[in-house]
């Protein structure tokens, strides 16, 4: 074959494989929910492949999502969500999105595969779970700039392969956890090189045990807390350090004199302490060019020798003590800034003739009594309240001045050029939508921030960075250099995109991880982050041109010769699966069963299950594994072959569907995945046989466990959880299922409990399809259950999505009430509306409320759920909200009935069942045997 053609064949091929690509379908179900209750994703999370089909910020491995970067587009949850069912994530940067109000939950130990952990600039709040310390893998944990409260975990400690913590910008409390014969602690981070814990609300002190020889710090910013006690003097056996910034803590006692052993320090904030003692003697710190130890209480100290033994360019030593006459050959030119105000320093100044023009020299509030080059200097010079000017003198050193040198920062040298909207001139004369943030460094090893060198050199390794990382940025616009009121060093940056006039939400997002990120070495600067500021012009709704370039590119006979090659390929597969036909289960799909059959299925994720397997994987249908039953048939408990253990409906000869009904609903339930909606597994169809195979489900309907009869006891803050997971089970029918379902069957029977008591809905044997109808509904016979059946439906025959709304208003009612809708003949909205009625509302509920809930005023948000729930049920549709209101509305409850409850919002919903399992049942059966001896719940790729 001649070898272009070998190659273009080998194209094809290729491009099959991708085309083919089918995400797993345990992930496929956490990113539908993220799509259920998540506002702001990318417009392309569309369809249900999103490795096939590249849905913004996801890359897969495997069929497997590996990252999910979603940085900086505006996402909008109060919910973390399915995230930790991403059992394969590696990479999660979520950074910069102001609307995540989220707590994270205790279930993140469940991504075990995470490497890179990125929360920065985000509204997260409560405390930092315990179970993050399983997350062995973890080498970035970033997650400064929250709302986080509480404690810093231990178990953080248990991170062998951590390299970088950030939890600065928080409101922690506590002390720094350190390892004891029970804990561990951050001590044993002995692969960490950053460690960031500023700006919270630490105390106590640094225990001597926390630093040794063994760890791997270049970084230790723990400035702004209120942290005490002395500096341990383990600091010094320390030896890859670079900066340490212990500033502004309540931190006492003497500088310990081993801290000159740190010869790789460059930056030492030692500021706004009580240090105590004699200023210590830093000789030995050989890479030292920036130190600050201002307002401390040191002892009365002649001008240490290390201040010109050091290359040092900045010395801020205010209110420490000092006296004596300042050395001359202190005045060298790498000597940037000189601040040694409100000392007690005498004598003559003499500055020589060597400094640079560029020093900023602050001396005000000494004794000095004599300037010797009073009559000529070029610096920034304040001796102002000192003997000299006290004398009468009028020299202009006597008040504060500014240094006469010339901004050297890159000017735009553009011609004029107006840009309309929101654009911006960047540096290349374009007119564009810039990325706009704040780029904060925790230190620097410069004080001169209008010097061109430290300018460029950010200026250059950012943008080395972001072509390293093929990002389609054409250029960046670096504000002046600023300080901040905890002495960060931060400059605005705007970045502009090449090609068009815009970044879209994929480039954005890489953009905010790749600074964050910090996988760049830069030179003169420490650690940084970077807050963005919201994208103004993300491209809405605009078509790809992948097809239109790719046309531009091949020429004719290329384009000639793939579909020539596509053609051959088709026939070589439709040969095959003729050829294979006979051998798969349908290849006798309508010969069969008749015509009427139709086509073969067109199933998404659920398999064919022979009838030996299913035989053979439940002891022959043995009465054993019966765990339900009904007018339909029974429901078995097995395992297949597979390892997955499942639920098997087989319906008996007098319930069997039509050919096409049973294809038609086995197609539907293949389409449905969502961690909130049980999941078909497969199918069998033969040998007269029809049976649906499930995912099992351990706890039962929400029914049982209300009742008491599955032995597990519900509080208020797991049954609001149940009707929050319902809830979006029921809008992921409505609004994300292809086409769109209506239940039609919405019950407390029809509502499973997972292991975790996740709860799912089930049953769709009434469900309808809403399609294409323009009119919003659909004519048709009534069918439901009594008692959760909408009377708007029942009269008019017109079912629409709110007929579900209307029975998920009964189940939230049953949560309350824990009563059948109907009882003694009488309706439960009859029963709650009487209470409502009653005198002295909210007292009034004892009288229908479930006495397990136990007392009104701990049931934090109660009146706002019997206001939502008597919504759902009122008698005309246009009056119930829709779905994902009800959704936000319990969102809303379960944010203030966690605050009420004392903020515990670590919440754990396993179930809490005592000695057996119980008589478990099934949605698929009205009745149930005892379950005690059956397996244990099943954990497989299919449990979401």
């Amino acid at each position: 074959m001649d070898p272009r053609i070998r190659l273009w064949v080998m194209i094809i091929c290729c491009e099959i494989i991708v085309v083919a690509a089918v995400t797993d379908l345990n992930d496929l179900a956490a990113l539908n929910a993220l799509k259920s209750s998540w506002k702001k994703l990318p417009r392309n999370w569309k369809g249900s492949d999103p490795c096939g089909r590249k849905w913004d910020g996801i890359n897969c491995t495997n069929s497997r999502v590996t990252n999910l970067v979603l940085a900086g587009i505006g996402v909008r949850t109060n919910d973390i969500g399915d995230i930790p069912s991403l059992s394969m994530l590696q990479y999660l940067d979520l950074s910069n999105n102001r609307g995540i109000r989220a707590t994270l939950p205790q279930s993140i130990q469940n991504l075990k595969n995470l490497t890179t952990l990125m929360l920065v600039g985000c509204s997260f709040r409560g405390p930092i779970p315990d179970s993050i310390g399983s997350l062995k893998q973890l080498v970035f944990l970033g997650l400064n700039n929250n709302s986080f409260i509480g404690t810093i975990p231990p178990s953080i400690g248990n991170l062998s392969n951590l390299s970088w913590l950030d939890l600065s910008d928080n409101q922690l409390t506590g002390t720094i956890p350190v390892s004891n014969a029970t804990s561990p602690g951050l001590n044993f981070l002995l692969k960490a090189k950053h460690m960031h814990l500023s700006n919270n609300r630490l105390t106590g002190p640094i225990r001597s045990q926390f630093f040794h020889s063994n760890m791997s710090l270049i970084h230790i910013i723990f400035n702004n807390n209120q942290l005490s006690g002395p500096i341990p003097s383990s600091i010094g056996s320390i030896k890859t350090l670079e900066v340490v910034r212990l500033d502004s803590n309540s931190l006492s006692g003497p500088v310990p004199q081993n801290l000159s052993n740190l010869q790789t320090v460059t930056e030492l904030y030692l500021s706004n302490n009580k240090l105590s003692g004699p200023v210590p003697n830093l000789l030995g710190m050989n890479s030292l060019s920036y130190v600050d130890m201002s307002n401390n209480s040191f002892d009365k100290s002649n001008i240490p020798s290390w201040f010109t033994l050091l290359p040092l360019n900045t010395i801020l030593m205010e209110n420490a003590q000092l006296q004596g006459e300042l050395p001359i050959d202190l005045f060298q030119p790498h000597l940037e800034s000189l601040v040694l105000s409100n000392n007690n320093l005498n004598g003559t100044l003499d500055i020589g003739n060597s400094y640079s023009s560029d020093l900023i020299v602050d001396l005000k509030n000494n004794s000095i009594t004599n300037f010797v080059q009073s009559s000529g200097y070029n610096l920034s010079l304040n001796i102002d309240n000192n003997p000299i000017c006290e004398s009468g003198s009028t020299g202009r050193y006597c008040t504060a001045r500014k240094p006469n040198t010339p901004n050297n920062l890159p000017t735009n040298r553009c011609p004029p050029l107006k840009c309309g909207s929101s654009k911006i001139l960047s540096p290349n004369c374009k007119c564009t939508n810039p990325y706009t943030g704040t780029i904060y460094f925790f230190s620097r090893s410069f004080s001169n921030l209008d010097n061109a060198t430290y300018y460029t050199t950010l200026h250059n390794t950012l943008m080395s960075a972001f072509n390293s990382s093929r990002l389609p940025v054409d250029s960046i616009a670096l504000s002046n250099a600023t300080l901040d009121e905890f002495n960060y060093l931060q400059y605005r940056v705007h970045i502009f995109p090449s090609s068009q006039d815009h970044f879209n939400r994929s480039s954005v997002a890489s953009i905010g991880t790749v600074i964050n990120r910090q996988l760049f070495p830069l030179t003169f600067y420490g650690p940084l982050f970077f807050l963005d500021e919201n994208y103004c012009c993300f491209p809405e709704n605009k078509s790809s041109n992948h097809g239109a370039i790719i046309g531009g590119v091949v020429d004719g006979f290329v384009v000639l010769l793939l579909i020539a090659s596509a053609i051959s390929y088709g026939i070589y597969q439709k040969r095959q699966a003729t050829k294979a036909k006979q051998n798969t289960p349908f290849g006798t799909w309508g010969v069969d069963n008749g015509n009427e059959a139709g086509g073969v299925p067109q199933l998404k994720g659920a398999r064919w299950c022979s009838f030996e397997e299913l035989r053979r994987c439940t002891n022959n249908f043995s009465e054993d594994n019966v765990i339900g039953s009904g007018g339909y048939g029974n429901v078995y408990k097995g395992t297949l072959d597979t390892g997955h253990v499942v639920a098997i409906k087989r319906a008996k000869q007098g319930s069997l569907q039509g050919a096409k009904e049973f294809k038609t609903e086995i197609e539907l339930l293949s389409r449905i995945h969502h961690k909130n909606v049980v999941a078909l597994v497969g199918f069998c169809y033969e040998q007269g046989e029809q049976m649906l195979v499930y995912e099992f489900i351990s706890n039962g309907t929400l029914k049982d466990n209300l009742t008491g009869e599955a032995r597990i006891r519900l509080d208020w803050i797991k049954r609001l959880k149940i009707a929050l997971d319902s809830a979006k089970g029921v809008i992921y029918l409505h609004e994300l299922a292809n086409p769109p379902i209506i239940h039609r069957d919405i019950k407390s029977n029809n509502i499973l409990l997972d292991v975790q008591l996740t709860a799912k809905v089930a049953d769709f044997g009434l469900s309808k399809l809403l399609g294409d109808e323009a009119k919003g509904y659909i004519s048709t016979d009534v069918k439901g259950t009594m008692g959760y059946m909408d009377p708007e439906y029942f009269r008019t025959h017109q079912l629409t999505e709110k007929s579900d709304v209307y029975s998920f208003g009964i189940v939230l009612l049953e949560l309350l009430t824990a009563r059948s809708p109907i009882k003694n003949g009488k309706h439960i909205v009859t029963e709650v509306q009487e209470a409502i009625d009653r005198p002295g509302y909210p007292n009034g509920l004892y009288a229908v409320l479930d006495s397990a809930l136990g007392a009104l005023q701990t049931l934090g948000g109660l009146t706002k759920f019997v206001d939502l729930a008597m919504s759902c049920v009122q008698e005309s549709g246009a009056d119930r909200p829709k779905v994902g209101e009800v959704v936000r509305e319990i969102e809303s409850i379960m944010d203030f009935a966690v605050l009420s409850a004392g903020g515990d919002s670590s919440l754990t919903f396993s179930s809490q069942s005592t000695g057996k399992v119980g008589d478990l049942y099934h949605p698929y059966g009205d009745s149930v045997s005892d379950a005690s001896s059956l397996s244990v719940p099943f954990e497989s790729e299919l449990r979401r």
